[in-house]
């Protein structure tokens, strides 16, 4: 993609001359105060936390993760102190009276005074080999995630505000200036065993376009030399090239609908942002895996605020509205731009995990018309990223295919989700409050993260393990269903010879069909993740308006599951439910599971939806 546009050597001669307006200056008071009296009062009284102060980041708070394994001890007042900071910026912006000024500078010289912008649970994350430090070295800069993150915003504050700073004293803007090129332009510039630059390792993730939309932004706002910045953006091209290499063709991010966002979504910042500056002469919006890659959120969708949560993602994600539009708007793709759209228009761009500036500004400033969402097909499907989906009878099925290697993975080979008329009913648990175990050699101890919490069978006790060798191959998928090789799911002691899981669609709903076939005699107990409590009769398990019947004779048990983790809380609050069923193979070493899910009267308005 970016290869034919280096190889040319000509990035510079594309390059805009103009200086670089990403955003409406503070000096046009006609955009500024065009925002409307809600969202004023919405940043005014974001903006006036900030005038209380900053929180203090204690060196014990960073040494928490590496002492007790925790990451909110450090990350809680380090993104509150982004966030006061971002909101006494924009505050600034559209008062322009000075009121805010202080708790900017408050705000930058707390930042600029940090020994480090990276996280606690990022320190030490450089190259592979690279020691987990208690403390940051000051005289090793690295940029992870938010140290990017943190140097937009600041490059934000000097683009809007550099005049003001200066009246107060020209020493400000210059130190920020000076943080901002020895935390983060130079070592982008000059190193390349940053794992996420593509240099050193192939499987690279969200942080690829995630840290270098950042970078591009700040070096777009900082260096006036056409040189300088066309040598920048062409390192960052690279970079992208090298992270779009490893997504598939159908634009699958295997990390979940929830890294969109960071993934897809930051992607197209660094799009736009090329876009932007080179007048639309350097445009790949119409290759299809960028087109794919933006459409995956609206594959994604399930209905309302529910989307596939497959591996470390939410069943109700923060997607931002405003970059699923505007990428259905540069890649022509109506439906992803209504869900976009009505993303928006519920006001989710308010609601922030990290304070992200460029994300806030884009959704202050862009128009965003209201559209209505367009109709959902009834079979899609991702060969590439293994999924499968079925809209049928008013329900909403997706099927999980692949590798147990993948970036965030979780080992949940054949698992599926079911939905009835939006509402979840069989579920994937999803993500929890990342610690220190989330991303060690002891991941797959935690309980979101294993097959026996899955929905998917346990063989002879043995759960599915997680590596690229453990895989499910899809054997036919159509409209009328899948047929999942699933018989290098497992490890060897399962003793499996064979297991192929279909799932068809049927007149009143799905029927579900295991044949597995075992070395010798076992114990195989099939597992459902149920959102609520199933009420049980002999065969049959019922929820809601549905009915999941299954053998007669399997031992039948239902474990109420509390959710105290406070961001699985947000997805699933209350108890979770997990129903097991249990069954000896017989001498034939064989076992056919069949378990249908219907309802006996389907109402019209959802037949064939």
């Amino acid at each position: 993609m970016f290869n034919d546009i280096l190889a040319q050597g000509k990035l510079i001669d594309l390059l805009s001359e103009k200086p670089w307006r990403p955003f409406p200056p503070r000096s046009d008071r006609a955009s500024w105060q065009a925002l409307g009296q809600e969202t004023t009062a919405w940043l005014f009284q974001r903006g006036e936390e900030a005038l209380a102060g900053f929180p203090m980041l204690e060196a014990s708070r960073f040494l928490a993760f590496t002492r007790a394994g925790d990451r909110q001890a450090y990350e809680q007042p380090y993104f509150k102190r982004r966030s006061l900071l971002m909101h006494a910026i924009l505050a600034e912006c559209v008062e322009d009276k000075g009121r805010f000024l202080d708790a900017v500078i408050d705000g930058l010289w707390c930042v600029c005074e940090e020994t480090t912008w990276v996280l606690s649970a990022h320190n030490g994350s450089s190259h592979p080999g690279s020691r987990h430090e208690p403390l940051p070295d000051k005289n090793n800069p690295y940029i992870d995630l938010f140290a990017a993150q943190t140097a937009a915003t600041l490059a934000y504050a000097l683009y809007f505000l550099k005049d003001r700073l200066d009246m107060v004293s020209p020493l400000i803007s210059r130190r920020v200036r000076q943080e901002l090129e020895e935390r983060v332009l130079r070592p982008f510039m000059a190193r390349d065993d940053f794992w996420w630059m593509g240099m050193i390792r192939q499987d690279l993730n969200n942080w690829t376009p995630w840290i270098v939309s950042n970078v591009l932004d700040t070096m777009l706002m900082l260096w006036e030399d056409r040189q300088l910045l066309s040598d920048g953006i062409a390192r960052a091209l690279l970079m992208l090239e090298r992270y779009l290499q490893v997504i598939p063709e159908d634009g699958g991010i295997d990390e979940g609908c929830a890294y969109w966002n960071m993934a897809g979504g930051s992607l197209l910042d660094c799009l736009e942002l090329v876009y932007k500056k080179s007048y639309g002469r350097l445009d790949i919006y119409q290759d299809p895996k960028i087109q794919n890659i933006g459409a995956f959120s609206l594959h994604a969708h399930i209905d309302g605020v529910y989307y596939w949560n497959f591996n470390d993602c939410d069943a109700r994600p923060k997607l931002d509205g405003e970059r699923l539009y505007t990428y259905g708007l540069r890649t022509g793709n109506e439906a992803l731009m209504a869900l976009g759209s009505a993303i928006h228009h519920r006001g989710a761009w308010r609601s922030e995990d990290t304070p992200q500036m460029n994300r806030l500004l884009l959704s202050l400033f862009t128009q965003v018309p209201p559209l209505e969402e367009a109709p959902k097909p009834a079979f899609l499907a991702l060969h590439d990223t293994g999924i499968f989906a079925y809209r049928h009878l008013g329900c909403h099925l997706a099927i999980k295919a692949g590798h147990n290697g993948e970036s965030h993975n979780h080992n949940d080979l054949g698992s599926f989700l079911l939905y009835d008329r939006g509402q979840p009913l069989l579920i994937d648990i999803g993500n929890v409050v990342y610690t220190a175990q989330t991303f060690s050699d002891r991941r797959y101890e935690l309980w979101n993260t294993r097959s026996k919490n899955h929905n998917v069978p346990l063989i002879g006790g043995v759960e599915q393990q997680a590596g690229e060798q453990y895989k499910a191959v899809a054997a036919r998928a159509d409209e009328g269903g899948v047929l999942l090789d699933l018989s290098r799911a497992y490890p060897v002691e399962a003793g499996l010879s064979g297991f192929t899981r279909e799932m068809r669609l049927t007149e009143k709903g799905f029927e579900l069909i295991d044949a597995i076939e075992t070395d010798g005699e076992q114990d195989i107990t099939w597992v459902f993740l149920f959102r609520d409590r199933p009420s049980l009769e002999q065969g049959k398990a019922m929820v809601g308006r549905l009915c999941l019947s299954f053998p007669e004779g399997l031992k039948a048990q239902v474990e109420e599951l509390p959710v105290t983790d406070k961001r699985l809380t947000r997805n699933y609050p209350g108890s979770l439910f997990r129903l097991t069923l249990n069954w000896k193979t017989a001498s034939s070493h064989t076992a056919r599971f069949e378990l249908i899910i219907s309802r006996e009267t389907p109402p019209k308005l959802f037949q064939n939806s």
